[in-house]
């Protein structure tokens, strides 16, 4: 059996992916009401962490902050008081290579394998499964998790030994932060000179400095459609905090990111935490 603890944006299409291709699944969220349709399609749930770790024999995580994270690990009824000795955990989430390390390591007192694995990519290629896996862990592991991460992404690049998934998915995001917010700095910019946005656009987008992911945020900009968010402000600030408490542990400059990092923490303070991190267009426009 398979367990999935962490029923969000991107938790929940993950899950669906793997009950869509047959496995069977027990699921745990904070709130119930997240996963009632993956419980009406057929995944059972557990009433704590501990329960999913005692029912699968390989488990997900997919949380929000290394604070979740933790909550969901720890404690009484913790995921790491009910995993059995030689099952698998694989966590999803974007937190920093140390915690990761940490995870590992007291999953590994306990005989539990571990896998940092957090992904690139939204909603949209959730859905699909499209998703692109950053793993650090064993390479055996590795092979044992592939025909899961198979069915829910389109690539898995092991990147090294525990820490290094991590790694890789924060100088990921940090480039993803900064590329959005040049494209939503240039396109407020084209308008401010008298430039239609959706030429602007187009031009943009069909010269040589565009980033695929601004093929996926065209729509947002052009609609202005923040709301519904495929990646929150929130978590495009948080995921470039813990970059930067990682630079400095490791004692590296990151100029640039600041400032953009800076920029995503007002769009917070006011009030757009939960839109879209397209929305910084918003913010810029004049």
């Amino acid at each position: 059996m398979i367990g999935f603890i962490g029923i969000g944006i991107m938790g929940s299409r993950m899950a669906g992916r793997l009950l869509a291709a047959g496995k069977t699944l027990v699921v745990n969220n904070r709130t119930k009401e997240k996963a009632d349709p993956l419980i009406e399609k057929g995944a059972k749930w557990a009433a704590s962490p501990r329960s999913v770790g005692e029912q699968a024999d390989i488990v997900f995580t997919m949380l929000a902050s290394p604070r979740a994270v933790d909550a969901v690990a720890y404690g009484e009824e913790g995921l790491l008081n009910g995993l059995k000795s030689g099952s698998l955990w694989i966590d999803s989430s974007t937190i920093n290579p140390a915690h990761s390390i940490k995870l590992a390591k007291d999953a590994a007192e306990k005989g539990v394998r571990f896998l940092d694995a957090p992904v690139a990519g939204s909603a949209a290629p959730a859905e699909k499964g499209e998703l692109i896996f950053f793993v650090g862990g064993s390479e055996q592991d590795v092979e044992k998790a592939r025909p899961l991460f198979d069915i829910m992404g389109k690539d898995v690049q092991h990147k090294g030994p525990n820490g290094q998934g991590a790694a890789m998915k924060l100088v990921n995001n940090l480039m993803l932060g900064q590329t959005v917010a040049a494209f939503s700095e240039a396109v407020a910019f084209g308008e401010s000179l008298g430039l239609d946005k959706e030429a602007l656009i187009q031009s943009l987008l069909g010269g040589p400095t565009a980033a695929p992911i601004l093929h996926f945020k065209q729509h947002k900009i052009l609609d202005e459609d923040f709301e519904k968010a495929d990646f929150k402000v929130t978590s495009i600030y948080k995921d470039m905090e813990l970059a930067a408490e990682e630079a400095y542990a490791h004692d590296f400059a990151l100029p640039i990111s600041s400032t953009v990092k800076s920029l995503y923490g007002l769009l917070k303070q006011k009030g757009m935490g939960e839109y879209d991190f397209a929305s910084l267009y918003k913010f810029l426009k004049k």
